[in-house]
């Protein structure tokens, strides 16, 4: 939780705190990223299957099972996609000469970036598409500051290299989420596809 509060309210100094603690892979799963990545999908379980989205002035939900399967495989997206993006940024920073490098800081860096995404899944439990694109929009550009600002600090190197370095990570994460869409659409074909009904 003190991480949280740091990276909004002072990141700098957060991103310091966090190169200078000792990292765990079972820890940053077990005492942080468990915890946080379930709120988006209890959020847009909620929202889904019990209040609805208004479209075309029907409301349409999903059903409860469905939205359930929905985000329950959303949930482990999540997880898988975190320890893969920790991954691909350990393996990048031997290339940008980070120091302090392991999976485990790698894997903290991933998780710590993708904070404000975590808690913007909030506004699942209210699913209007303007509200949520607003509050998306503003996540993401924080979880792009946090990312450019973090990576010089934690691999301790100069700000032009942690520039490049960084944008090579947002490359890695845009290729992750074109390969999760892919994903998606082979889960719909296997009979993971969403289940709708009418509300009232």
């Amino acid at each position: 939780m003190q991480h949280i509060l740091g990276l909004l309210s002072n990141p700098h100094q957060e991103w310091s705190r966090i190169r200078d603690e000792k990292q765990s892979i079972a820890g940053q799963y077990l005492r942080f990223l468990i915890w946080i990545a379930i709120i988006p999908p209890v959020a847009w379980w909620y929202g889904a299957s019990q209040i609805g989205w208004v479209l075309g002035g029907r409301t349409i939900l999903l059903t409860s099972d469905s939205a359930a399967q929905i985000m329950g495989l959303f949930y482990i997206a999540i997880l898988l996609s975190i320890g893969f993006l920790g991954y691909m940024i350990f393996w990048m920073a031997k290339t940008y000469d980070g120091k302090n490098n392991d999976v485990a800081r790698a894997i903290a860096v991933a998780s710590y970036m993708c904070t404000p995404m975590f808690l913007v899944g909030i506004t699942g439990l209210y699913p209007v598409l303007w509200f949520d694109m607003i509050a998306g929009t503003v996540a993401a550009a924080y979880t792009l500051y946090l990312l450019y600002i973090g990576i010089p600090i934690v691999y301790d190197m100069p700000k032009e290299r942690g520039f490049l370095f960084a944008s090579a990570t947002v490359a890695v994460g845009l290729v992750l989420m074109v390969a999760l869409l892919g994903a998606t659409v082979i889960l719909w074909e296997m009979g993971a596809m969403p289940v709708f009904m009418d509300g009232a």
